[in-house]
């Protein structure tokens, strides 16, 4: 059962380190200029960049939900539902998506206006605080943000709580103990990465802002861009049997 999901990782491991170079160089070396700035292509870039890799990484995370749901509830059927054929599309179509989302959110940015003097109160250039920061008519790019928010993102936190839902039901039906344990341990740690990925997201975009949070915002926000794609590898790793005995030893 580990074939497919280390397929899915292996992906996971690569939109991480892609999102992150895209931001954290670039907030490393504005720590220390007194004067910040960045070139409006540069913006552009983190925006296309930052919306695509994280859309996919959204329903990238699904279908390993999927994936822990085929495996737990139908075991028997899971090497023809998750063949290598079946997890190469499921991957293709997650970076399909991703970059329908990052396309659509580039040419709504490229309609919008700015002041040469505008100011992000963010260490890398989101669609929401431009969007906000816009001197010109945003109807457009909100409408592509929350249709993208609707038809993208909704979708695939449903799928992650569907499955979540029938593997809880399916581990509640086993009546050994040690049963339940070795079931759940399947899914502890794409359920961990799943709640960090998700509760830090929900934070971050559905919180209402307000000058008394704004600098625990940005706490937030690096947490969920920098932090986030640093733990998931240490997250997984934990579940190496060849890990956890190296640890031991040292221990």
């Amino acid at each position: 059962l580990h074939t497919p999901m280390y397929y899915f990782l292996g992906n996971l491991s690569f939109i991480n380190l892609c999102s992150s170079i895209v931001i954290t160089p670039k907030m490393f070396i504005d720590i220390l200029p007194e004067k910040k700035s960045i070139a409006y292509a540069g913006c552009v870039a983190q925006v296309f960049v930052f919306d695509l890799f994280g859309m996919t990484e959204c329903f990238l995370l699904a279908m390993m939900a999927y994936d822990r749901y085929v495996a737990i509830c139908h075991p028997l059927v899971y090497p023809l539902v998750m063949s290598p054929k079946r997890c190469f599309q499921l991957v293709a179509g997650s970076y399909l998506v991703g970059l329908t989302n990052g396309v659509g959110q580039t040419i709504s940015l490229s309609n919008l206006s700015f002041c040469s003097s505008s100011v992000i109160d963010l260490f890398f250039c989101d669609i929401s605080p431009l969007i906000a920061l816009s001197t010109s008519n945003t109807t457009l790019s909100l409408i592509v943000l929350r249709t993208a928010a609707c038809l993208l993102a909704f979708p695939s936190s449903l799928v992650v709580l569907v499955s979540y839902v029938a593997i809880a039901s399916a581990i509640l039906s086993i009546r050994s103990t040690e049963g339940k344990r070795k079931a759940f341990s399947t899914c502890a740690s794409h359920l961990t990465t799943v709640s960090i990925f998700y509760g830090t997201a929900l934070f971050m975009y559905l919180k209402p802002s307000s000058e008394s949070s704004r600098e625990a915002d940005k706490w937030v926000a690096v947490f969920y861009t920098v932090v986030t794609p640093m733990l998931n590898p240490f997250i997984y790793s934990l579940r190496n049997k060849e890990v956890k005995e190296a640890w031991r030893r040292l221990t």
